[in-house]
């Protein structure tokens, strides 16, 4: 059975002529992927944009700068009015966006009450992805 985490919110992202636009985004958690969150980014002409990584990284930077490569996360600013920056690259450009700080936080808590740090190998079902890797399933 697998559990989920889910929140939606609106992200804003800085385009390069410096515009703010909205972006609805998904944050998912499943506990049959434990080390991981998920970011769908909802694009009205592709559809869903994913990004994963690692959850850890996600909630590092909740409190410093966190992150290389095609991930960095940083907080700013506290209070209500707190920030959450997330700095995504990829091969075709990068995306600079931000979110409210305390939502992510909110929703990071529920994904630790659902499988807390330190037990995520306990949610691994690891003889059911083994046995669909040898049977040649996806």
């Amino acid at each position: 059975m697998t559990s989920c985490v889910e929140h939606m919110l609106h992200m804003e992202l800085a385009s390069p002529l410096g515009e703010r636009i909205l972006v609805p985004t998904h944050l998912l958690y499943r506990s049959q992927d434990p080390l991981a969150v998920q970011l769908l980014f909802q694009d009205s002409l592709q559809g869903p944009i994913p990004w994963v990584f690692a959850r850890d990284l996600l909630a590092a930077g909740t409190r410093a700068l966190s992150g290389e490569g095609d991930v960095r996360v940083w907080p700013a600013e506290t209070g209500p009015e707190a920030l959450l920056h997330l700095l995504l690259s990829s091969p075709h450009g990068s995306a600079h966006l931000t979110a409210p700080l305390g939502a992510v936080e909110r929703w990071l808590r529920r994904t630790y009450e659902l499988v807390p740090a330190g037990r995520e190998a306990e949610a691994l079902d690891l003889e059911s992805h083994l046995a669909q890797f040898l049977d040649g399933a996806p």
